[in-house]
């Protein structure tokens, strides 16, 4: 069954991200303390990146790659669990900034890099990673939604042309062997994300489901893999 959050709902909580006076300049998420800027998702405002940063299995010894980096905690947690390279994008040159400033703060910069990207754009033809993984904005919108901030890309993905993006372009990057991961929740349209896979030659399996309590409703967050069929 398909799931929707109204775009007008989303919009609120971009609105108080965007220019509300009491948000702090750091956050505390699983046992560290992190920086937010301005202008960037936080990381708290549900508890998907806690969520996913906790599950995604990140490969030990090996590269990563995330899409969508926001303020940084699944990049850093990946470089902090064992990754020997972590690849960090995104498409708000904030959150960029946000990232690279959360690799310093917790001593691996050495073995991150962080790129201002639309999707792949910014890499390497030559760039391959063992894991892929990308916490997509599940909220469905129309192909003509206006993205009018660099907010509305964390949360909205119109028509989900951006997660067409992520499958057709991910085998280009992806390592022998290397496992394509995204993240995503009950609210998105699962049935909508299966046809897309579909199209690029691709199943879609379940591999986590974990449900938490929030403030208006009961949230269950999916981890998904992508295989070719």
């Amino acid at each position: 069954m398909a799931f929707e959050e109204t775009p007008e709902t989303v919009a609120q909580a971009l609105q108080h991200a965007l220019v509300g006076d009491d948000l702090p300049d750091s956050f505390t998420l699983l046992g560290r303390e992190w920086s937010l800027h301005r202008g960037v998702f936080p990381s708290t405002l549900s508890a998907a990146t806690e969520v996913l940063a906790s599950i995604v299995p990140y490969p030990s010894g090996g590269s990563f790659l995330e899409v969508g980096c926001g303020t940084g905690v699944i990049s850093v947690t990946a470089a902090l669990t064992g990754c020997t390279s972590v690849t960090a994008l995104d498409i708000n040159d904030k959150a960029v900034a946000n990232t690279a400033a959360n690799a310093e703060r917790h001593g691996v910069s050495d073995r991150m890099r962080v790129l201002h990207s639309d999707m792949y754009t910014a890499l390497n033809p030559s760039d391959r990673f063992d894991a892929i993984f990308w916490n997509v904005p599940w909220t469905y919108v129309e192909d003509d939604f206006s993205l009018s901030t660099d907010l509305h890309t964390a949360v909205f993905d119109p028509g989900y042309q951006g997660q067409a993006r992520y499958l057709a372009g991910a085998h280009e990057h992806l390592a022998d062997g290397g496992r394509l991961l995204l993240g995503t929740a009950d609210l998105g349209d699962r049935e909508r994300l299966d046809a897309i896979a579909q199209e690029s030659g691709m199943r879609v399996e379940m591999l986590r489901r974990v449900r938490r309590i929030e403030e208006v409703r009961v949230m269950e967050y999916h981890l998904l893999e992508l295989h070719a069929r």
